[in-house]
């Protein structure tokens, strides 16, 4: 007799939770499909970043002070005896600033500018021809001097009438 109320008991609460439907219980024991639903697509809108406003002064004054730090990196390089990417690289992106400032100028001031150009290209292409480093004494000699005719010819105050 007992034993029967405590089973009409425990039949009870059983019903009496399957007919209330605890929601929590039931979704914390069902089984979820592993794949994940709809990829979502991501959107970005382009935006266009206008950097700080400079005047035609401080951007070409800016050119100039990275053409000369990648030189004096060049010089380093040529003097160490530093790995040929190393000298590639610091030679070519010392070009790369030497041509920003050559657009910065009028065309009659670029035509100057046009010569040290070809030395630097003449010498970037020794730079690349020479794997082992055996011209290096020659080439520093070469880089100095393009730097020295900038440095006299190029430097803001003198080129400052010149700009575009």
């Amino acid at each position: 007799m007992r034993v029967k109320k405590i089973l009409s008991v425990l039949l009870f609460c059983f019903l009496l939770l399957d007919l209330l439907g605890c929601e929590a219980f039931t979704r914390k024991f069902t089984r979820k499909s592993k794949k994940s639903d709809a990829m979502v697509e991501m959107v970005l809108t382009p935006e266009e970043y206008k950097g700080p406003n400079m005047t035609k002064e401080e951007i070409y004054r800016q050119y100039y002070l990275y053409w000369n730090s990648w030189q004096d990196e060049l010089i380093n390089a040529l003097t160490q005896k530093a790995s040929l990417k190393k000298k590639v690289d610091c030679a070519q992106e010392a070009l790369k600033n030497l041509v920003n400032m050559k657009m910065m100028l009028v065309a009659d001031a670029q035509k100057n500018f046009d010569s040290e150009i070809a030395k630097l290209n003449d010498l970037l292409a020794y730079i690349k021809s020479d794997v082992y480093g055996a011209n290096d004494s020659r080439n520093l000699r070469v880089a100095e001097r393009i730097k020295s005719n900038i440095h006299k010819g190029f430097i803001y105050p003198k080129i400052r009438n010149y700009l575009k």
